[in-house]
C-alpha cells in the first residue's frame, strides 16, 4: 500500500483548494493550518516553483483517540493533504495514508484509529469531482 492517497482534478488551483477543504469538512476534518510552498520557495531560495499548498487536516475526535493511545503521536499530526498544480487546470491532490504511516509506531489501538482516519480521507477524496 502507498504512503499517500491521490486524485487528479480538472479545476483552477483556488477552486481545488476550496473543493478539497469542503470535502474534508464533509468527513469531519477541519483545515487547521495551510502552508503555501509556492510563496515560501519563491521568497527563499528565490525559485519560481509550481503552486503547491499543504493543508493540515484535523479530525479532533480521532486526534484525541490517537493521543490517548500514544501521547507523542502529535509529531505526526495533523494529516497533510496536498494541492499541487500539475498543468493547465490539472490539479493533483494527495493525502497521507495514516494506516501506512502509523505502522512505524507499533501500537494496535493507534493502528485501528489510523484505519478509520484513512477511510474518512478516502471518502473525502472520493467526494471530489
Amino acid at each position: 500500500m502507498a504512503y499517500y492517497l491521490s486524485k487528479t482534478l480538472k479545476a483552477s488551483f483556488s477552486d481545488a483548494v476550496e473543493r478539497v477543504t469542503q470535502a474534508l469538512s464533509s468527513e469531519g476534518f477541519g483545515v487547521i493550518s495551510e502552508i503555501d510552498l509556492h510563496e515560501k520557495i519563491k521568497d527563499k531560495p528565490g525559485v519560481d516553483f509550481k503552486r503547491y499548498r499543504i493543508l493540515g487536516a484535523c479530525n479532533p475526535a480521532y486526534s484525541y483517540k490517537a493521543l490517548q493511545a500514544e501521547d507523542k503521536i502529535g509529531v505526526m499530526l495533523p494529516c497533510n493533504v496536498l494541492v499541487i498544480e500539475q498543468g493547465d487546470n490539472e490539479i493533483g491532490i494527495a493525502a497521507i495514508n495514516p494506516a501506512e504511516a502509523m505502522m512505524a509506531v507499533h501500537n494496535d489501538i493507534l493502528a485501528e484509529v489510523a484505519v478509520s482516519v484513512t477511510e474518512h480521507l478516502k471518502k473525502s477524496l472520493d467526494r471530489l469531482q
